[in-house]
């Protein structure tokens, strides 16, 4: 990202790798990414939320890219004290957290677990979901037991690793140019090649992969939440062609976060910083623009 400021910064003793824009005066909008994305993810948002009069910073996830790796347990509480950790390093008191798939999964909880250091909360795609009344892993099973799901897949360690890193450039093609996404166009051959450099080196895919080991240990950590709302300001956006994280998803999301505004954007799928990146970084700044401004 050339046209970014990148650094490193140490939360909760975790080394996280980000790219910026803005000044380091400005309320801060911290970005987090999905699977298998980076920080790069967010390339098209960042220049015109600082234009706004915002510090935009978008870090590689723990255990993605240049962040470090620890051997740890990568549950959503660990996850969201180091993204919560992160607010005071970069020198702030609260931010607004934008999170995709994975980064929304940890941001919602982390509204809830950190609520001093959250300003508000923006989720694109991954909605805020109920407390399940089963162990997802088990309801994900039962579903389709006669052809698992990729999350399923992804719960034995060393057997998903292995079929990944036989091609990786396979699977990234796979995840970012089939069915998942409406505008393939967004991922052109140099987008990929960042990924790919990222991913293909031995035991990169394994910290992504523990994010998905530990839905069922997230379920259990998080069950005392389950009555607790989201207080904040908070953004969800929807799209007409996720066949993961559908729009119905979101569905009832009032009833823990009351102060919700909803976006849908059409002739998109999955990955909508990438693919649709004017109209959501029209969404943000609309809501940006309505909160009260936060140190």
């Amino acid at each position: 990202m050339p046209s970014l400021r990148t650094g490193y910064v140490v939360a909760n003793g975790v080394r996280v790798f980000y790219a910026e824009a803005g000044r380091q005066a400005d309320p801060l909008v911290l970005f987090c990414h999905g699977f298998p994305q980076l920080s790069f993810a967010w390339r098209h948002q960042l220049p015109p939320v600082a234009e706004a009069g915002f510090r935009a910073v978008a870090i590689d996830m723990p255990g993605y890219g240049r962040s470090d790796k620890p051997d740890v347990s990568y549950d959503v509480v660990w996850l969201a004290g180091v993204l919560a950790g992160l607010v005071p390093a970069l020198g702030h008191e609260r931010a607004v957290f934008v999170g995709h798939d994975w980064g929304g999964a940890v941001v919602w909880p982390l509204a809830r677990l950190h609520a001093e250091v959250v300003a508000g909360v923006a989720g694109i795609n991954m909605p805020d979901l109920p407390h399940l009344p089963v162990a997802p892993v088990e309801l994900i099973r039962a579903a389709r037991p006669e052809r698992p799901n990729y999350m399923v897949q992804f719960q034995e360690r060393g057997a998903a690793e292995f079929f990944l890193e036989l091609d990786v450039d396979g699977f990234l093609e796979m995840m970012f140019r089939t069915r998942t996404t409406v505008n393939v166009a967004a991922f052109t051959d140099e987008a990929m090649a960042v990924y790919a450099e990222a991913f293909r080196p031995d035991g990169a895919l394994t910290p992504p992969l523990e994010y998905y080991r530990n839905l069922d240990r997230n379920w259990e950590l998080t069950a005392h939440l389950a009555d607790t709302k989201i207080e904040v300001p908070c953004l969800m956006v929807t799209t007409d062609g996720d066949p993961m994280l559908t729009p119905a998803m979101a569905e009832g999301m009032e009833e823990r976060v009351p102060d919700l505004e909803r976006v849908h954007i059409t002739e998109c799928g999955h990955y909508t910083p990438e693919e649709r990146p004017a109209e959501l970084t029209a969404a943000l700044l609309g809501f940006l623009s309505r909160l009260s401004r936060w140190a």
